[in-house]
């Protein structure tokens, strides 16, 4: 081979290496945890915006969080964005996420900032959402059966079977239910009303989402779900009424965290502000999947969105309840004495 044909065949091995090495710096591994009516949008409006590739999976925010922890020595993800704060806190606690201070800090609520104070820059809120329940209006009819107002009617005989609630361990959604009536009642009267939820509970789900779901086709007659699923699926149609229960409720502070040791640190940097921005947190009312409280100041809630206003909210502890301690404490004691209890 002359020295010709030699430079000839490099140029040509290393044109052939360069399509590999531009997709490798432009690729982005998004763990997301909100609808996936949701989450393609979002995939598809940052890849027209950046050119950067996105491989993304939906899972529930107990299952993306339980992911994150088992990759930690080699990280798969990149971005884990959305599903309720709670597991987001825990991940930044034991270090399984990485801190970063975005530019777009300064147009975000308050309580979306205090969850990146919180979490020391490891995570920040991207919307919120209010804790509540639904139910079939169709069949409570049908079935004769009294308008729930409160939680305290969940537990009545009448409900037998009829209630669907996520698993806490998976879902983030019940685990903001667990913590809410921890705190709404004390620990032993909440451990006790679970107890006699769980005689009326004919499922629990892996996602938080799918009671509302459930609701929505007559499948159960009640979901405990946040109310923005619920919103969902009576703006289809379905013929369901939204609860805010009579004594109080909690709520979620939906979030998003950077995963440490991102293969594509850069490219999840520019997730993070972009799903900070104005038209980002647009994208789910547009695609009218969303009906949560985006955290920037300047993007709008659609008009079917709970009103915050209008619903009595605990102060909830999102320091404490976010905690890996008292997470793992009471999955462990829901674990040992509801979910074992027979029907």
């Amino acid at each position: 081979m002359t020295v010709r044909h030699a430079l000839a065949a490099i140029v040509a091995a290393f044109g052939a290496a360069m399509p590999l090495v531009a997709s490798a710096q432009g690729e982005l591994v998004v763990y997301c945890n909100v609808q996936e009516e949701w989450c393609r949008p979002m995939v598809a409006a940052f890849e027209k915006a950046t050119g950067i590739k996105v491989s993304m999976t939906r899972k529930s925010s107990g299952e993306t969080y339980a992911q994150v922890k088992a990759e930690a020595a080699n990280p798969r993800g990149d971005i884990w964005w959305g599903g309720t704060g709670d597991p987001h806190l825990q991940a930044a606690e034991e270090g399984l996420t990485e801190p970063y201070k975005s530019p777009k800090l300064a147009d975000l609520q308050d309580w979306a900032v205090r969850q990146a104070e919180q979490s020391k820059y490891r995570t920040v809120g991207v919307y919120a959402g209010a804790l509540g329940y639904s139910y079939n209006t169709d069949q409570l009819k049908k079935k004769n059966i009294p308008e729930p107002k409160c939680w305290s009617d969940l537990t009545k005989p009448a409900f037998k079977d009829e209630i669907q609630v996520a698993n806490p361990n998976s879902s983030g959604t019940s685990y903001t239910m667990l913590a809410t009536l921890v705190q709404l009642m004390g620990e032993d009267k909440a451990f006790d009303y679970l107890k006699a939820l769980h005689k009326n509970v004919n499922q629990y789900t892996k996602s938080g989402a799918a009671p509302a779901r459930a609701v929505a086709t007559g499948e159960t007659l009640v979901g405990i779900t946040f109310q923005h699923d619920a919103v969902v699926q009576a703006v289809g149609g379905a013929p369901m009424k939204i609860v805010s229960p009579c004594e109080g409720t909690g709520y979620e502070i939906g979030s998003m965290s950077i995963i440490k040791g991102a293969k594509n640190m850069a490219n999840a940097k520019k997730w993070y502000d972009w799903a900070l921005s104005v038209d980002a947190q647009n994208i789910g009312a547009q695609a009218k999947v969303s009906y949560q409280v985006p955290s920037n100041k300047a993007a709008s809630a659609p008009p079917q969105a709970p009103k915050f206003s209008e619903i009595k909210f605990i102060n909830y502890d999102f320091a404490k309840y976010g905690s890996s301690a008292e997470r793992t404490r009471l999955l462990t004691k829901w674990d040992k004495e509801v979910s074992t209890l027979p029907k």
